[in-house]
């Protein structure tokens, strides 16, 4: 039996996502407070806090939901038949989209090094990312038989790195990240993205 959500505290929380990627789109998240963020949502400091410790975290949360929404996408084409390669181009696409839609946000806090909380949450979410492919592989011959924690931070914090040379430097161009990128990614991840483990063999 499902669980309903209240539809007051969705409504609460899309408020609290959206006005703190407002604020965080103007200046650094870490020079938002918690009474401007919950004025601008229109609840009250005490609602924030029922829910929240600090402004990063409802950022943090709406970052997260919109790369999800890309994922979702990317399960659906592998269910479709794209091929590894075009899956590895597509997925890094839609990453780079969705920097792109944050930009503000992103580079807010790559000028600031008290909002290393942003970066580091997306290094964290590439790293979940990547455990689950890598736990999806698994079956896989292609995938070499190495630590998963290892390879899943290394690719996290490389991507993460990646998008911060981007945005620092204007003169790279949303498709020649998305190239490097992938010119980056390990030869096996390409063959293992559209496999099925259950086919590998021994």
């Amino acid at each position: 039996m499902s669980v309903r959500t209240d539809p007051r505290v969705t409504r609460t929380t899309a408020a609290l996502r959206r006005a703190v990627v407002e604020l965080a789109s103007q200046r650094p998240v870490s020079r938002i407070t918690v009474a401007e963020l919950a004025e601008r949502a229109g609840v009250t400091r005490a609602t924030f806090y029922n829910r929240y410790g600090t402004p990063l975290d409802p950022l943090v949360e709406a970052l997260y939901a919109d790369l999800e929404s890309g994922h979702r996408l990317e399960e659906r084409r592998r269910t479709e038949g794209s091929s590894g390669a075009e899956l590895l181009r597509l997925a890094t696409a839609e990453v780079a989209d969705h920097v792109e839609r944050f930009a503000d946000v992103y580079r807010h806090a790559l000028d600031d090094p008290a909002d290393r909380g942003v970066y580091d949450a997306l290094a964290r979410h590439f790293d979940g990312y990547a455990r689950t492919f890598l736990t999806r592989a698994s079956g896989c011959r292609e995938l070499p038989d190495v630590s998963h924690t290892v390879v899943a931070q290394f690719l996290a914090h490389g991507f993460a790195g990646a998008i911060r040379a981007w945005l620092a430097d204007p003169s790279i161009g949303k498709d020649a990240l998305v190239d490097a990128t992938v010119a980056c990614a390990p030869a096996w991840w390409a063959t293992t993205a559209a496999a099925d483990p259950t086919d590998a063999g021994p």
